[in-house]
């Protein structure tokens, strides 16, 4: 017998496991190839914590999954003293989020510590916010971000607000690992930790001050109150959880004209209006593009279901049609918009500081020179930006004002340590108000900073490899790109090729140098004339990334030089996985 049919004969015949999850393994036992997937591995419980599909099997988002993982964080959280400190929880809309989170809260309740949990689905960054404004130890958000419908996920952060990172996540993961046995997961009745006072609820306290800490990062509120009549906003929630704040934080600022995609504002975790709720997928913007184009506004927003991603459309007073930003376009405006106007009100500190990752935009760089701020770049991941954050505080050096990731999240401040899709779109806002006073859409702001600072241009391509096989696919093609690097990529020389892996970088000379990040299954390709390529695995998906970037001297030669880019990679790609 194979290792997952044990595993899965033994789920079907413990009795830990209640009747209707038995009920579900039984009608799939002649379904091998069902069983395998769901049982080929454990869920793994890595650095992002858990994501998967949801339904019953060792490889699947469940409450016996779930709960694995909170014990094992609990024990952590025991061994470092911190039942008392407590632990913030925020869930989502999606399928299973409130009661995974209730299972969760009980479960932290029955190991004695004490749980502050959300009275309804909230953002992402405002559980962030929470965790230090509560003094927890820790939280979670029970959320799968963007993924589709039949996915969630459990995402812990630690007592700064961000999620896990360095030497904490193993060590968690080593507690979560040491759970062989489901017998040994605790949990209580919700009276009886009311009762005891373990089991806290959370609300509207919460929200009014983390508003407050957004209404300090907007510029120019005399601006906004004189353009706000002659500004139209469209935005969805995308059936998630940020309608409710963004209509808060819009109306509050001065913004009256803020109309809501109807079909999308009602949390839905079966997202009926879209069949992949992501703001970076074009098809999940259609109704809202509907909506714009009837009522001729300014600008088109929309979160994830967690809302820490946002995505944007902007008018082309030209065409009159509404143009795509990507992460990369809106993180570099937001950036332009904020130290362009905080030097003109002479607030920029000599301090201050700009963070990005890796993979996202070169004309950040540009831009930092521009202002005199230093620019730190760290690995994918809003944990990394996160850590050079904590380091600024600890270190008193430098004060971090804007941090992005090209996957479509940024912040503005350290108010959170995850990026915020609230706080986003009331910048974007402002700075539609502001740009509209000068004459100016964000498409022509956009094109000035082009003409300014270079045409830079992005892309990313990912390849899915689902299931054992598409894990070992993925494992081969990243050993091969590392062990015969390309010296060069579409005609363009590699000067530099990153290893971060091993921590390091090599020159065309053969010179090493150290990384400064931590270790990460990444490679990096530094070419000549500003162009790059970075390739990784997903860390939450069954994909592997390939990521580029050019830079052109117009927008036609830009758009040439990634194409002819991403032709090279698609075969390198290709050769990868022979």
């Amino acid at each position: 017998m194979k290792e997952y049919e044990v595993k899965y004969n033994e789920w079907l015949n413990n009795p830990v496991f209640d009747e209707k999850s038995r009920k579900e393994l039984e009608s799939i036992k002649e379904n091998d190839a069902e069983i395998e997937d769901r049982f080929y591995k454990d869920l793994e419980f890595g650095t992002a914590g858990l994501r998967g599909i949801i339904g019953m099997g060792s490889n699947r988002m469940n409450k016996y999954t779930i709960t694995k993982a909170t014990q094992g964080l609990a024990n952590y959280i025991i061994k470092k003293g911190g039942q008392e400190r407590g632990v913030a929880i925020a869930y989502d809309s999606r399928i299973m989020s409130q009661e995974f989170s209730m299972e969760t809260a009980l479960c932290l309740n029955a190991n004695g510590i004490k749980t502050y949990r959300f009275d309804s689905l909230r953002p992402t960054p405002e559980l962030s916010y929470a965790v230090r404004e509560l003094g927890c130890i820790a939280g979670i958000v029970i959320t799968a971000s963007h993924n589709p419908p039949e996915y969630n996920g459990y995402k812990v952060y630690w007592e700064d607000g961000a999620q896990i990172v360095e030497p904490t996540d193993k060590e968690i993961i080593n507690e979560v690992n040491n759970i062989t046995d489901f017998g040994t997961i605790k949990t209580m009745k919700y009276e009886e930790a009311v009762e005891k006072g373990l089991f806290n609820t959370i609300g509207e306290k919460i929200d009014d001050k983390y508003i407050a800490e957004l209404k300090k990062l907007v510029v120019h509120n005399d601006i906004i109150k004189e353009m706000q009549k002659d500004i139209k906003i469209v935005y969805s929630p995308l059936h998630g959880t940020g309608g409710k704040l963004v209509k808060r934080i819009l109306k509050e600022i001065g913004f009256e004209n803020v109309y809501v995609v109807k079909e999308q504002e009602k949390p839905d975790g079966h997202f009926p209006t879209v069949s992949y709720p992501n703001p970076e997928d074009p098809k999940a913007f259609a109704l809202a593009l509907e909506l714009a184009k009837e009522i001729d506004a300014d600008i088109v927003l929309a979160n994830d279901p967690d809302a820490d991603r946002f995505g944007m459309y902007v008018k082309d007073t030209e065409t009159k049609e509404y143009i795509q930003f990507n992460g990369n376009m809106s993180g570099n405006l937001v950036a332009e918009y904020i130290l362009s106007q905080k030097k003109a009100k002479g607030e920029l500190p000599e301090n201050g500081a700009i963070i990005k990752t890796i993979v996202s935009s070169n004309m950040t760089d540009a831009i930092a020179k521009e202002y005199g701020v230093k620019l730190f770049s760290t690995l994918t991941g809003f944990k990394n930006i996160a850590k050079i954050i904590r380091g600024f505080e600890e270190e008193n050096t430098y004060k971090c004002l804007f941090s992005y990731e090209e996957s479509y999240g940024c912040i503005i401040g350290t108010h959170a340590r995850d990026k915020d899709g609230i706080v986003a779109v009331m910048t974007i806002c402002e700075a539609v108000a502001y740009y509209k006073k000068q004459g100016l859409t964000l498409w022509d702001q956009m094109n000035k900073m082009y003409e300014k600072y270079g045409y830079f241009k992005e892309k990313q391509m990912s390849i899915t490899l689902k299931g054992a096989d598409g894990a070992a696919q993925i494992k081969k093609m990243m050993e091969n790109m590392r062990n015969n690097p390309a010296k060069e990529i579409a005609g363009l020389k590699v000067k530099e090729f990153g290893d971060y892996d091993k921590q390091e970088i090599t020159s065309e000379n053969n010179e090493k140098r150290f990384t400064g990040l931590s270790k990460s299954n990444v490679l990096y390709f530094n070419l000549e004339k500003n162009a790059w390529v970075c390739v990784r695995p997903s860390g939450t998906e069954p994909k592997i990334k390939f990521y580029m970037g050019i830079c052109g001297n117009s927008m036609q030669n830009a758009n040439d030089e990634l194409n002819k880019l991403e032709s090279a990679v698609k075969e390198m790609a290709e050769e990868a996985q022979k």
